[in-house]
């Protein structure tokens, strides 16, 4: 099976060249790639990797009964299975599928504490778990999220080096339009990575053929485990709540207004009862909550309205197998990205803003027309960023830019199906830029 490499291979790395190396937790949802990224890192650069799930081998919840002591776990892990070995300085202890047995987060600790061998923690619902675990290592462990594929790493997937990601920088940087050669090659790589998403399971299944071809089965049925995981592992009364609120969520962003309305998902359903609904599948990392905001002015935190929102797939691949027959037609023999009104293109803007650890904020005026789609931040600036399906004019990005009453917002951004350029205050990119705007940002 040939390894997809990621982002976490070089974290990894860093991460054993600490001197001061805490326990990891790596967090994220399902099927994303982290136990093949640990696992892979774990035989290049260990003698001795113990790894133990415990959702494969339950029996391995006991290895506490003494306690949570290094030396007491490293006991009776052996005396389950004798033949794992415990070498000083040179053993990787892999717990994974943490959700499972959560109280085990109390010995990273003791781990830390004593030293001789490195623990790295994995699962994918550990949002949801995450008070408990949080509780029981606090101050003791560092934690990575992890997502599916980005962009880059989907380039990487299919030869692309490091070169030609700092060549697409520099062009944006010095605002020197792309050729007709670039600019067809990275919209065609763009295009197959929205049909797909970043799920490693159907990229990986892409590469090998070369073709769509088993890509859809393979998203379904990522769909179906995503709502396997809701019955296991969310309490009784709120799983069909849950469960409502994800299958809507496709009709809800092919309205003009994708502002998501709870009053839509079930006859009488009342905020104040979903509300736990949305944090459930917010913190299990199957979707994005982008808050509109009260003001378009710094700082973003606290300045949004958590009744007002719009809510995207944390990967699009599954998104796009949520379509409608006639839509799958339309973007797979067609690869017409406009399907939906728009709503796959700000999916995979959302998509590509929290991969690069931003949060997700919107801004709609209640007394006129005024809208922006996304907006992130600088030190010193706020910066609208506004999706176009078809390259028109940005009026409400004009009125932020140019208006006295938005003292934080000096210049804006577009990103549209075009090429770069330039005007009144407003940089343009095509979509496929969009894994890079925090390096473009920081660069300028």
């Amino acid at each position: 099976m040939i390894y997809l490499k990621r982002k976490i291979d070089d974290f990894l790395k860093e991460w054993r060249c600490s001197t001061d190396r805490k326990p990891l937790v790596v967090r994220g949802p399902r099927q994303v790639g982290k136990t093949e990224s640990i696992r892979k890192f774990g035989s290049e650069y260990y003698e001795h990797v113990i790894e133990i799930n415990f959702v494969e081998e339950p029996k391995y919840k006991m290895i506490a009964a003494d306690g949570y002591k290094t030396a007491d776990l490293i006991k009776n892990i052996s005396r389950i299975d004798p033949s794992k070995q415990f070498e000083e300085g040179k053993t990787l202890i892999f717990f994974d599928e943490l959700q499972e047995f959560p109280e085990i987060a109390t010995a990273l600790k003791f781990f830390y504490q004593d030293g001789r061998f490195d623990v790295i923690c994995s699962g994918s619902m550990l949002g949801i778990h995450y008070n408990r675990i949080e509780s029981n290592s606090v101050g003791y462990k560092i934690d990575y999220e992890m997502y599916s594929l980005d962009f880059e790493e989907f380039l990487w997937a299919k030869g692309y080096d490091a070169s030609f990601v700092k060549d697409m920088l520099d062009h944006m940087v010095h605002l020197v339009p792309f050729n007709e050669v670039e600019l067809s090659v990275c919209s065609g790589l763009f295009l197959d990575f929205c049909i797909l998403g970043g799920m490693p399971a159907v990229v990986r299944e892409y590469i090998v053929k070369g073709t769509f071809e088993g890509s859809l089965s393979i998203q379904r049925q990522l769909l179906a485990d995503y709502e396997e995981d809701v019955r296991k592992y969310a309490d009784g009364m709120d799983q069909t709540r849950i469960l409502n609120v994800f299958r809507q969520i496709p009709l809800q962003l092919a309205k003009d207004n994708k502002k998501f309305q709870i009053s839509k998902v079930a006859p009488g359903a009342r905020f104040k009862d979903y509300r736990g609904c949305i944090e459930w599948l917010s913190d299990a990392g199957m979707i994005h909550v982008c808050y509109c905001m009260n003001y378009p002015e710094l700082p973003l935190k606290g300045n949004f309205d958590e009744t007002k929102y719009k809510i995207y797939f944390a990967d699009s691949g599954l998104l796009v197998a949520m379509l409608d027959e006639e839509a799958q037609e339309d973007l797979r023999a067609n690869r017409n990205l406009g399907v939906y009104k728009g709503a796959l293109y700000e999916n995979i803007v959302g998509e590509a803003l929290v991969k690069n650890g931003y949060g997700l904020y919107y801004y709609k005026r209640e007394d006129s027309t005024l809208e922006e789609d996304f907006f992130v931040r600088t030190a010193k600036d706020l910066i609208p960023l506004e999706v176009k399906a078809a390259n028109g004019r940005a009026k409400s990005l004009r009125t932020l830019i140019n208006s006295d009453k938005y003292e934080d917002i000096h210049y804006g951004i577009k990103l549209t199906g075009g090429n770069i350029g330039y005007e009144n205050q407003i940089y343009t990119f095509p979509y496929f830029c969009a894994f890079l705007l925090k390096r473009y940002l920081k660069s300028i």
